[in-house]
Formats: C-alpha cells, sequence, structure tokens
C-alpha cells in the first residue's frame, strides 16, 4: 500500500512539472509571435522551438541518438536564451533545470528578439 501511494505522489509530482513547462513553452512561444498550442503537440513543439532559436529543424532527426541529442539540447538552450537577451548559463538552465528556467523565462517582463540577418 505505502509502495502504491509513493507511486502516485510520484506520478502527480511529475504531472505537474510537466504542465508546467508546457504551460510555460506555450507563454514562451506567444512572445515570440507563434500560436501556444504549437507547445502540447509532441516533436512540433521541438520544431517550433527551433525556429525561435534560429536553430535548423533538421536538428530533431538527432533526438534519439544519445549524447548528440544533449548536446543539441544545450545548445538549443544557449540559443533560446540569447533570443531573449540572456546568457550561456541562463541557456544551460533552461536545458538541465526547464522546470525552474521555463517559468521565469515565459512569466518575466524579457522581450524576444528574432534574428538579424
Amino acid at each position: 500500500m505505502i509502495v502504491l501511494i509513493s507511486k502516485l505522489i510520484l506520478l502527480f509530482f511529475v504531472a505537474v512539472f510537466g504542465l508546467i513547462i508546457l504551460a510555460s513553452m506555450a507563454r514562451v512561444f506567444r512572445k515570440a509571435g507563434r500560436s501556444g498550442w504549437a507547445a502540447f503537440v509532441p516533436f512540433y513543439n521541438l520544431v517550433v522551438l527551433l525556429q525561435i532559436a534560429d536553430r535548423p529543424a533538421w536538428w530533431v532527426l538527432f533526438t534519439p541518438v544519445p549524447v548528440v541529442n544533449i548536446v543539441l539540447g544545450a545548445r538549443l538552450g544557449i540559443a533560446l536564451a540569447k533570443r531573449f537577451d540572456r546568457g550561456r548559463m541562463f541557456g544551460l538552465g533552461l536545458f538541465f533545470l526547464g522546470p525552474l528556467f521555463f517559468p521565469l523565462l515565459a512569466f518575466s517582463n524579457l522581450r524576444y528578439r528574432k534574428a538579424t540577418t
């Protein structure tokens, strides 16, 4: 019985963190001028996030590749942070501590800055 209760508590916290990240991603998408609903569509949300960070969409193909996905994910976090005038450490925070840093990005007064080409 205790094992079942502990599993339910763990599932609750995972669900809460997932919803926090999804709501924050939707808000970040809206700040960048994209539709917030895209945050709730698997894989498409990553494509939109890559577009916002001005990174190539073909990076999605490397998500199942071990080690490569970690490197590209960290680079995506850093690129996303730069679009909101934040530094490298904030970008690494987005990657490693997403449930804390995505709400900071989403619900702060930071503005999205488009890439200059």
